[in-house]
């Protein structure tokens, strides 16, 4: 895992079975630029092939999760680009996958995240707690894709992932007005799956981590990518990864645990095989 200074615009941490990932750019409510960009797709590669990562928590260093897209350093760069390369849609549309798969490789770790979320998240910075398999908000925060205010789109994966979350009604008002909620509407609708007390939002992050990462790591990493499959290639394809799955699950060691802790009266003790 990489030392604590390798990174300049996030933190990441481990403990035990459980990763934490931090925005730090308290300064600019981290706001991303460019090498923070960089630098989360790097963390992508290396935590992708862990199969000993439980649970990922992703928040935010200071008050704020994350303002969105660095007006000054991130858009600015887009632009510029778009200006060197006037009508270059091929390379305008590859140069946008590749910010927009920014954080794409959350959903497809092994293991489920969560996004631990404070003060507001607008643009990217709701689009990075999209990313993740549930969120966490502090009593208070807001949040918005106010893409729209620019006279842009979201498009770091919102779009996708938004109406798979609230329905595609809520999701449509949410991206086409650019409308900001606040927790209490959040969790009305589905957006947030738990709202707590600025105070406690670490600890309940934290102890929520705990209980994923309790799970037998094969079954979960089997049923996400089953319901995954349910949404985006549809219903015989979430089976047959349901069915794959399970027999994984039957042939593995965990399973036989499973079984011997449940005989013996204990808590089983999951090795991931």
């Amino acid at each position: 895992m990489p030392m604590p200074d390798a990174y300049q615009t996030i933190r990441y941490a481990r403990h035990g079975d459980i990763g934490t990932l931090t925005l730090a750019r308290p300064g600019k409510r981290n706001a991303q630029n460019p090498l923070m960009w960089a630098e989360l797709a790097r963390l992508g590669v290396e935590l992708l092939p862990d199969e000993t990562l439980r649970c990922l928590v992703v928040t935010g260093d200071g008050p704020a999760f994350s303002a969105g897209i660095d007006l000054v350093e991130g858009l600015a760069g887009i632009l510029a680009d778009r200006a060197e390369r006037p009508g270059d849609e091929e390379h305008a549309v590859a140069a946008g996958l590749a910010v927009a798969g920014t954080f794409s490789w959350i959903p497809d770790l092994g293991c489920a995240s969560v996004a631990a979320v404070r003060g507001h998240a607008y643009g990217a910075g709701l689009q990075l707690a999209l990313a993740c398999d549930f969120r966490i908000f502090a009593e208070g925060t807001k949040v918005g894709l106010v893409e729209s205010r620019y006279g842009i789109l979201p498009d770091m994966g919102a779009t996708v992932r938004l109406p798979r979350i609230v329905g595609e009604s809520r999701a449509r008002e949410l991206i086409l007005l650019g409308d900001v909620i606040d927790a209490a509407e959040a969790l009305r609708i589905g957006l947030a799956n738990r709202v707590v007390a600025d105070g406690d939002l670490d600890a309940a992050a934290a102890e929520f981590a705990g209980r994923l990462a309790a799970q037998p790591p094969l079954a979960v990493r089997g049923a996400r990518r089953a319901i995954d499959a349910a949404w985006h290639r549809g219903p015989q394809e979430s089976l047959r990864l349901v069915l794959e799955g399970q027999i994984r699950c039957l042939d593995s060691e965990d399973f036989k645990e499973g079984c011997q802790a449940m005989a013996e009266g204990r808590s089983p003790q999951w090795r991931g095989r």
